[in-house]
């Protein structure tokens, strides 16, 4: 994960309870390789950590006649990583449409398949 993604992430009062703290982390960390140093690419590498936190809980839970307990804390990862995506856009917000576009295009595609 980038040190700009770690650094706002950290930055994040009130801070999230541990076990979010360390879920949020392990999502972002996929990220690592893929994102510049920049502040400006945080809103992408939450909104892309969310998604596949979203689509691994439907994957894991696809042959489950309901939704497992256990799922609750990758729903929250999911959840705190949009607010993020969208809390960091709010930075520029002359951007924040367009990332809004974005997050509503991507997490549509989740389980449409």
């Amino acid at each position: 994960m980038t040190q700009a993604v770690v650094r706002w992430v950290a930055g994040r009062t009130p801070a999230a309870p541990p076990a979010l703290a360390e879920h949020v982390a392990r999502a972002l960390a996929a990220e690592r390789d893929s994102m510049p140093d920049d502040p400006s690419a945080i809103p992408r590498a939450c909104l892309r950590a969310a998604e596949r936190t979203l689509a691994r809980v439907l994957d894991e839970n696809e042959s489950a006649s309901g939704a497992a307990r256990n799922v609750a804390l990758d729903l929250l990862t999911a959840d705190a990583l949009v607010t993020y995506a969208f809390e960091a856009a709010s930075d520029a917000p002359e951007g924040l449409a367009e990332i809004a576009r974005e997050a509503m295009a991507t997490l549509s595609r989740v389980g449409a398949t």
